[in-house]
């Protein structure tokens, strides 16, 4: 907050007029979008421009980056549909809504308190992508009855592919006014794409396509009410003309169970999108990024809008890109944005009533269309089968299961898969040449008589602790049936040890020194050391049989071969090599 405070200070007119600029540029993107994400969610489109709001303002004010726009996202309206799902009666949905806004901020908050904003880096890209595919289907499939100007059939505990087909088969004729206006704002807006990006001006494309919708649905009485109070064509609504106001929400235990997995869902997607839209922002500005702060900000937007009536929200890539590209310099844009959309709110809010669902509909199309990242999803294709496989299940995941939980099931699929990845341990056998050169062992190179040098590579935590217990029997059995006196093994290239595979290692340890074999450790990192350590080593283990890792121009490895050979002398065992030439090793590897 102090930031925000000393930003005041240094705030110049040229600042403001480009924070002004850039403000409204992204309201005007920011109504359409929080009414078509609302009826994703499938609340009212007001609770959508509340959070562009409420939301918005907040997360801008107490926020890290200075482009990051916050408020709903389809991405998270998505998720908040599917928490929704067994909530039918419209007041205590809405009643749902707000209480989830504010575990979601809870769970954020809690995330920033201790310190645990760079965590979300471990979940898998190809979960985010197989999650955005699904969405972009479900938005899509969501859409459909609107499109078409049919009823919407089917009950909230069902999946959106049954809710689609009751609404096809039970939804009454089809409505070829609202399906014109849905495929005419769908053209206008690719259209009014193409000419913004060509001319360089404002993306107002979606608000001038849903503003030409509702002038014409208007101009033919589609939209006006006759004596029954029904219209023509189905419209969103009226949206009050004030400003949110405080509202405590109903709090239900079993609601909150209900909710529970949905709002850890929609807390990691929407760190998730904020942290990654701010890094990718950031690469062009340069500037530094606090990520636990910026969670802070995630959690306390969502709090504050769950007692003021708005939808959980994130931040949004469309709105935050157009901050920075309009030349929004600071997060002033971000609160005069929101301050631009309750302005229309109030001065506009009446005249909602106006605009065709099938109008929406269509920008949810395009929207749909555009979460579907083709090219990435081929790149994931190519490039593994652990990709693939993540991709897939969280995609077939939202779609048949459910949305909230397929980012859940992703993450957990993604951990069982590393797992057995991250367990595997790479080991190569060094030899000595006769020119004393520690190589990797060829074919064709004669087996080792005097030492035996292990390389090993890889994770020394617990699920590694199986693999690790069988290389080193082997290296036993090896030193054993070749009356091989000598052992070394080199840690330089392991990583993360813990009690597991310690305490195989110290097995190990003693078991060779009962057959007279003397075990050299290799390259030993600060960590394996302070883990030996820890477990009292020092205790029975001598010294002088430790080789730690200690820079670039020393060679822990060489070390421990120079004292193996001494050893071998001192116990009048034949190594071809004179005792006066013992400095004279190389390594290569």
């Amino acid at each position: 907050m102090n930031s925000f405070v000393n930003l005041s200070f240094k705030y110049s007119w040229d600042a403001v007029r480009c924070d002004l600029v850039a403000g409204a540029t992204v309201a005007a993107i920011a109504i359409p979008q929080a009414m078509a994400y609302a009826l994703i969610a499938g609340v009212d489109p007001r609770f959508g421009l509340y959070s562009a709001i409420v939301v918005t303002i907040i997360a801008s004010m107490l926020g890290s980056s200075s482009h990051l726009i916050n408020g709903p996202t389809n991405a998270i309206s998505l998720l908040v549909f599917g928490a929704l799902a067994g909530f039918d009666e419209r007041f205590a949905t809405y009643q749902a809504m707000f209480l989830l806004a504010i575990l979601v901020g809870i769970i954020q908050i809690l995330i920033a308190v201790f310190k645990l904003g760079d965590l979300t880096r471990y979940v898998s890209e190809s979960v985010i992508l197989g999650f955005m595919a699904g969405a972009g289907v479900l938005v899509g499939v969501g859409q459909v009855g609107n499109f078409l100007g049919a009823a919407k059939k089917g009950t909230g505990d069902q999946s959106v592919l049954v809710q689609l087909w009751e609404t096809l088969t039970k939804g009454g004729p089809f409505n070829p006014r609202a399906i014109g206006l849905g495929v005419g704002t769908i053209v206008l807006v690719l259209l009014l794409r193409k000419l913004i990006s060509r001319y360089r001006l404002p993306q107002m494309d979606m608000l001038l396509g849903l503003i030409a919708a509702s002038l014409i649905a208007g101009f033919y009485h589609w939209s006006v009410p006759d004596a029954d109070g029904k219209t023509i064509i189905s419209v969103v609504g009226k949206v009050p003309a004030a400003l949110p106001s405080f509202h405590i929400p109903e709090i239900d235990i079993g609601w909150v169970a209900k909710l529970s997995s949905g709002a850890v869902a929609i807390s990691l997607l929407g760190l998730l999108e904020a942290l990654a839209v701010a890094k990718s922002i950031a690469t062009y500005t340069r500037q530094p990024l606090d990520y636990n702060r910026q969670c802070l900000a995630e959690g306390v937007a969502n709090l504050g809008g769950g007692f003021f009536q708005c939808m959980p929200g994130s931040g949004s890539l469309t709105r935050s890109s157009i901050n920075f590209q309009a030349g929004g310099a600071t997060r002033m844009s971000g609160i005069y944005a929101g301050v631009i959309v309750a302005i229309v709110v109030l001065l506009f809010g009446p005249y909602a009533c106006f605009i065709p669902k099938s109008a929406l509909a269509g920008l949810l199309f395009i929207t749909a269309a555009r979460l579907i990242d083709w090219e990435r999803l081929a790149y994931a294709f190519r490039a593994s089968h652990f990709d693939a496989a993540l991709v897939l299940v969280t995609a077939f995941s939202a779609i048949f299961i459910s949305v909230d939980e397929s980012i859940l099931i992703g993450v957990g699929l993604s951990i069982i898969l590393f797992v057995p990845r991250a367990s595997k341990l790479v080991v190569r056998e060094l030899v000595v040449t006769p020119g004393r050169v520690v190589r990797e062992r060829l074919p064709q190179d004669p087996s080792a008589h005097a030492v035996l040098i292990y390389d090993l590579e890889g994770e020394l935590f617990f699920g590694a602790a199986p693999e690790l217990d069988r290389y080193l029997e082997d290296f036993k059995e090896t030193a054993v049936r070749s009356g091989i006196q000598c052992l070394i093994l080199r840690f330089r290239r392991t990583r993360n040890p813990d009690v597991v595979a310690i305490e195989h290692l110290e097995r190990f340890l003693r078991n060779t020194e009962k057959l007279g074999i003397t075990v050299l450790l290799a390259g030993v990192r600060p960590d394996l050391a302070k883990i030996l350590d820890n477990a009292r080593f020092s205790n029975w283990l001598p010294a002088d049989r430790i080789f730690p890792e200690q820079g670039q121009q020393y060679s822990a490895t060489l070390d421990a071969v120079r004292y193996a050979y001494k050893l071998l002398g001192q116990r009048g065992v034949e190594n071809n090599f004179d005792r006066d030439q013992e400095e004279a090793f190389y390594y290569m590897i």
